[in-house]
């Protein structure tokens, strides 16, 4: 057999053994000693994640730069240990706009800080907008964790899991930085009673009593489509996604009553964190029980994507230029956080690269 044949040969059961192990729709594109949060990909071609707080991280946020991670914006913010007057202390959700703005949600639990959003304008390299959110816009057991960002609209809404009971949603006006609170213990944002397990453990939380909860948490995953039309959300532990329109969150004229009104079931989803959506509606989102990504179509089914021993928690997507989708690989459910005390979570993490069915919008 000459060279080749051998070498095609070996291309095709290379091929076969990339769908048998269900990573034909995504690359690792970076191992990562860290464990990252978020990740959002600016227009032209920065890639920026925030650090899991979980892990303790040396910064808070970083850019992805030439193999290595930078802090950013700078030393001074991202540091765990700063003493600057505006300092990044626990950053989870990150997002880019087309100015060049890139937003970071700062839930503050590091240290016991009020919740913030702060906008950095990589153009300028200077700080763009600071905007507080203090109780009882983000309760005292608060965990801002995600968020949609809408520029047609200028508004942020931001999933805050809270409690469970009392989980919410934060509409942002980024012209005023006035917030609101809405939906708070609505069924499309509360927990529903479903467990995560996944490899045949359970997700288990130590409390200070030393019992071990399996928790469910709220509302996690939220999207805008790119017509900033819909936007779309749903508990992390839930088997649900809902939408509701946009002009409807910024709508102050809506009783909390009448804005209830205006959400609709959308889908089935798996139990989740992060999600994204193209220029075609597909919503893709990390199926964290079955180490997968998995995506909704038009058509609101639901079906994988891949399924792969390494997506082990699949936390965050982001187009990025060229209509590119990033992903982050966490390992949050062998954090001790998340495994009763008992850290088991080791690197390397991943960013990843997903084949996207269609392209998006860079920082969504």
């Amino acid at each position: 057999m000459n060279r080749g044949i051998l070498f095609c040969t070996a291309m095709v059961f290379a091929a076969f053994e990339a769908l048998a192990d269900g990573n034909s729709h995504f690359d690792v594109f970076a191992n990562l000693d860290t464990g990252p949060g978020n990740v959002t990909a600016t227009a032209n071609g920065r890639i920026i994640m925030s650090q899991h707080q979980f892990y303790q991280p040396q910064y808070t946020v970083v850019e992805y730069k030439d193999q290595a991670l930078l802090p950013f914006p700078n030393k001074e913010m991202s540091a765990a240990d700063s003493t600057a007057p505006i300092k990044l202390d626990s950053v989870l959700g990150i997002r880019s706009d087309s100015n060049g703005i890139v937003w970071m949600l700062d839930n503050g639990m590091r240290s016991g800080v009020t919740p913030k959003l702060v906008g950095w304008n990589t153009k300028t390299n200077k700080l763009q907008r600071l905007i507080y959110l203090p109780a009882p816009i983000a309760p005292k057991d608060a965990f801002v964790n995600d968020f949609a960002l809408d520029i047609k609209h200028n508004h942020a809404f931001i999933s805050d899991p809270a409690g469970g009971a009392n989980a919410g949603l934060i509409v942002v006006n980024l012209s005023t930085g006035a917030a609101r609170r809405v939906l708070e213990g609505h069924k499309s944002v509360v927990p529903e009673n479903v467990d995560l397990v996944i490899d045949n453990v359970p997700i288990q939380v130590k409390t200070p009593s030393g019992e071990l909860v399996k928790p469910h948490i709220g509302v996690n995953p939220i999207t805008e489509d790119l017509a900033n039309e819909w936007v779309y959300f749903g508990p992390m532990h839930g088997l649900s996604l809902y939408r509701i329109k946009a002009t409807d969150l910024i709508n102050e004229a809506l009783t909390p009553q009448e804005l209830a009104q205006h959400v609709e079931r959308y889908s089935d989803k798996p139990i989740s964190d992060g999600i994204s959506i193209d220029e075609n509606n597909n919503i893709y989102l990390g199926d964290l029980a079955n180490n997968a990504i998995g995506v909704i179509a038009p058509n609101r089914q639901y079906r994988q994507l891949a399924q792969c021993p390494r997506l082990s928690w699949v936390d965050s997507f982001s187009f990025g230029a060229n209509g590119q989708l990033y992903a982050v690989v966490n390992r949050l459910h062998r954090s001790a956080t998340l495994n009763g005390g008992d850290n088991q979570s080791k690197p390397p993490y991943f960013l990843l690269k997903v084949k996207a069915l269609a392209a998006g919008l860079p920082g969504r």
